[in-house]
């Protein structure tokens, strides 16, 4: 049964690889004009954070990883993976350490998890430009809390429906008591 588990994370993760990158791709199709260079809704981000209730940490983070690296070689560039890349290293600590906390419900967790990604990725800005990116932070403070809260409740309401179909032995937990 344990070969089980490990096929069925690997499954998890192909198709939240899969979901993230259509969802990267309808988000690029999105017009949103905010003033901000590279501000966008989030929608990948909802696989993340179903899966780091569902699944676990480990597939989040591997899917999440595998799915700003490959949309960004498909809709991006080099600097959009670094963007992102730390966008998803800060989101992800803080997402991870807020849900294992358990004083936070999933859109309190996404709500962390979006203004955090900001913040990531202005602290990379800093790095390949100047200081004057931090003019941009309430704007994208703002932002990253109003994403979240929608993936928040779009997370929930996910998880919700998906719940009768999620497993114990699917999620990887032990078949032993």
């Amino acid at each position: 049964m344990g070969s089980d588990r490990h096929i069925y994370k690997l499954v998890y993760c192909a198709l939240g690889i899969s979901l993230g990158l259509v969802l990267s791709y309808v988000e690029s199709l999105i017009p949103i004009r905010l003033g901000i260079p590279g501000a966008k809704l989030g929608l990948p981000n909802l696989v993340t954070l179903c899966l780091l209730y569902a699944a676990g940490p480990v597939p989040a983070f591997v899917t999440g990883l595998f799915r700003v690296i490959l949309s960004g070689f498909l809709f991006g560039n080099l600097f959009s993976i670094a963007y992102a890349g730390a966008g998803f290293l800060l989101s992800f600590l803080c997402m991870l350490g807020t849900a294992g906390s358990g004083r936070l419900g999933i859109t309190g967790v996404s709500v962390t998890g979006g203004i955090s990604h900001n913040i990531g990725q202005l602290l990379m800005a800093l790095v390949l430009t100047n200081r004057y990116v931090l003019s941009y932070l309430p704007v994208l403070l703002a932002a990253g809390c109003a994403a979240g809260v929608v993936t928040g409740i779009l997370g929930g309401l996910v998880l919700h429906r998906l719940q009768k179909y999620l497993h114990d032995s699917y999620l990887g937990k032990s078949d032993t008591k």
